[in-house]
């Protein structure tokens, strides 16, 4: 005051009391967020005209980048980052809620299927939620993160949440960034109709191609099945019962027309040995001969290499690894068994297995496992008719009985490396 004396008509935090809330409140607004792994993502972990070596896909890119600063700084109306996959809208995205959180703006992420699950849970009697309380909190909060549109399962309750709360929100001019999975023009009608009218910068195909997830030809380690091809599958094996005879006649005939036209689920079960390998990989070769994109995978492998990730040398981070797995344009996956027993296993293949399955992206499984022998949640997605063409090879192990006339190729390699 004026006069020099204190003022005690005022309460004024000192110091350290305003430090400890500031805290707090930070702490709080990161929780708050739904950001989880994301929650170290920064403008400054992005290059400004990101990865690519392509003049063009910087260009792109920085303006992605520049519109992506603009509405962290001043979150105003919505904000639409489309592209394909490992381009970097998810890392722009998080990057915007980081900057709101620490600048004290509330701000809420969820991935589209994730929140319809949320929404479904909370109709179970164990919810701790109810569901009018979690939806006006999702349709309300100040800032929505929409990750993966069109991921989600096409069903009519789907939808109508999806329009609710989009409506909603264009009504109410609550600020909202959506990155969709899908081209611009492949998304519901509705729901592109609706994006186009907002207030909103549309930031498209700031990356031509994701290189971790276009896939034309066999990586090193898979020298073996490069030469598994449809003119090499034995498939008239000579002294089979006729009934198995014509079950792998029919295999074969599954996998030459699912290479040719691929499309929906093929799941292919059997012994060990009894030729499944041998087909995914002819379907992989045939579309690397007609130049089109394949990721094939062995499914332990996969997740060692997930794991890897983590350490400090690893040359790929864990989300360009699994993201590049998740949305490949068509996906082999080998040798799908046991390995889910364990919790984080099994968390991670459902999660590929339930966002191809909702994306309805083009996949090849095999797994000498029976379907009572997976999770559930799994098997469901392995047995549906609408999408999977579920087939059962009976043939037994090609190579049995065979070693002790013609020495079998992947023996004399294990024994010769056991020598050395």
């Amino acid at each position: 005051m004026a006069s020099g004396k204190p003022d005690y008509s005022q309460v004024i935090p000192c110091q350290c009391t305003q430090h400890k809330s500031d805290k707090e409140r930070h702490a709080h607004l990161q929780r708050y967020s739904n950001l989880g792994s994301l929650i170290n993502l920064n403008f400054d972990k992005l290059l400004p005209r990101g990865k690519s070596e392509n003049p063009a896909n910087q260009e792109l890119f920085s303006r992605a980048y520049q519109a992506a600063r603009a509405f962290a700084d001043k979150p105003e109306g919505w904000l639409v980052l489309t592209g394909p996959s490992g381009c970097g809208k998810t890392h722009l995205a998080a990057a915007i809620a980081n900057h709101c959180i620490e600048n004290n703006h509330p701000v809420f992420y969820v991935t589209v299927p994730d929140l319809l699950d949320h929404l479904r849970a909370t109709f179970s009697p164990a919810s701790e939620i109810p569901y009018d309380e979690f939806f006006e909190q999702v349709r309300n909060t100040p800032l929505l993160i929409l990750d993966d549109l069109g991921a989600q399962s096409s069903t009519s309750w789907a939808k109508e949440k999806l329009e609710q709360l989009l409506n909603h929100r264009y009504t109410n001019r609550l600020s909202t960034v959506i990155i969709p999975i899908l081209p611009f023009d492949e998304l519901e009608e509705r729901i592109r109709t609706r994006l186009r009218d907002s207030n909103h910068y549309q930031v498209s195909g700031f990356d031509e191609k994701s290189p971790a997830m276009l896939t034309y030809n066999w990586a090193p380690q898979f020298g073996q099945e490069k030469s598994m091809t449809f003119d090499s599958f034995d498939w008239k094996r000579s002294n089979l019962p006729l009934e198995q005879s014509e079950n792998l006649r029919e295999a074969f005939r599954l996998a030459q027309e699912f290479a040719r036209s691929p499309e929906g689920w093929l799941v292919f079960q059997g012994d060990n040995g009894c030729g499944k390998t041998h087909l995914a990989a002819a379907i992989v070769n045939y579309r690397y001969q007609s130049k089109k994109p394949a990721l094939f995978i062995v499914v332990p492998d996969f997740l060692d290499h997930l794991r890897s990730t983590f350490i400090p040398e690893s040359r790929i981070s864990y989300d360009e690894l699994f993201e590049s797995v998740k949305n490949a344009p068509l996906l082999v996956l080998d040798d799908f068994g046991r390995q889910t027993t364990t919790p984080w296993a099994q968390e991670k293949l459902y999660q590929v297995i339930n966002y191809r399955y909702n994306a309805q992206l083009t996949t090849v499984i095999t797994t000498n496992c029976s379907t009572d022998e997976m999770d559930i949640s799994i098997a469901s997605r392995f047995i549906d008719p609408k999408i999977s063409t579920l087939f059962h090879i009976t043939a037994p192990n090609y190579w049995a009985g065979r070693e002790s006339q013609s020495e079998e190729p992947r023996s004399r390699q294990r024994r010769r490396r056991d020598r050395e």
